[in-house]
C-alpha cells in the first residue's frame, strides 16, 4: 500500500503512537476511506428520506383521487372517472419510480457500509456508481434536485474508487460491475412493483391503467 493512499485511508494517527500499533494498522488498515465513505453514507440517507418523503405525497394524492374516482365511478360519470384513472395511472408510475430507486440506494448505502478492506473498495463501488448514476436519470423528471444530488455522490465515489484502485493496483471488471449494478436495479425494480401492487387499490374495470387482476 502506498505511502500516498494509507494517509487517505486512515485517520491522522497521534504522534505517540507505538511502532506495534503503527505495524499493526498497516497491514490491516482502518475501513477504506472511512471518513469519505461515511458522508457519502449520510448523504445517501438524506436522499432515502427525501424519496419516503416524495412517496408519501403520492401516496395520499392516490387516495384523494381515487375516492373521486369511486363516487364519479358509481355515478356512472364514465368522463370524469376515466380523467381520475388516467392521472391515477401516472401517480402510480411514479410512486412506482420512486420506490424503485428508493429500494436500489438503499442496496448501495449497505454497499458502502459493509467495505471493511482495501480490496472492498473497488469491488464494492463500482457497481454503486453505475446504479447511482441510472437512478439519478430515472428521477430526472420525477424529481430534479435528485438527480443532480446523486450525480454528486456518485462522482466522489467514483473518485474514491480509482484512487483506491492506482494505489492498490487492483483493476476494475466492468462487465462484473454492469451484471452486479443491473442485480440490483432488477431485484429493486421487481419488489417496487409488488409493493405499489399491494400498497395501491386496484382501479375499476375499464378504466385507463386498469390491471389484468381489475379487468377480470
Amino acid at each position: 500500500m502506498s505511502e500516498h493512499f494509507a494517509k487517505k485511508w486512515e485517520q491522522k494517527r497521534d504522534e505517540g503512537n507505538s511502532l506495534g500499533k503503527s505495524i499493526r494498522e498497516t497491514i490491516q488498515p482502518a475501513p477504506a476511506l472511512k471518513p469519505q465513505l461515511e458522508f457519502a453514507c449520510r448523504k445517501l440517507d438524506m436522499q432515502i428520506s427525501k424519496l419516503d418523503q416524495a412517496n408519501e405525497r403520492f401516496t395520499q394524492k392516490d387516495k384523494a383521487l381515487f375516492a373521486k374516482l369511486v363516487n364519479s365511478y358509481t355515478q356512472h360519470d364514465t368522463a370524469h372517472a376515466n380523467i381520475y384513472a388516467t392521472e391515477l395511472s401516472e401517480i402510480r408510475k411514479m410512486s412506482k419510480l420512486i420506490m424503485n430507486a428508493r429500494l436500489a440506494l438503499d442496496q448501495v448505502a449497505l454497499r458502502i457500509r459493509t467495505i471493511s478492506e482495501l480490496g472492498d473498495v473497488v469491488a464494492a463501488l463500482g457497481p454503486c456508481v453505475g446504479v447511482l448514476r441510472s437512478v439519478s436519470t430515472g428521477l430526472g423528471g420525477v424529481l430534479p434536485e435528485a438527480e443532480g444530488e446523486l450525480g454528486d455522490i456518485g462522482n466522489m465515489l467514483s473518485g474514491l474508487m480509482f484512487d483506491a484502485g492506482s494505489s492498490s493496483g487492483m483493476s476494475l471488471n466492468f462487465d462484473s460491475v454492469n451484471e452486479d449494478a443491473s442485480k440490483i436495479l432488477c431485484e429493486a425494480a421487481t419488489v417496487a412493483e409488488q409493493r405499489v401492487s399491494a400498497n395501491f387499490p386496484d382501479l375499476p374495470p375499464g378504466m385507463p391503467g386498469a390491471t389484468n387482476k381489475s379487468k377480470a
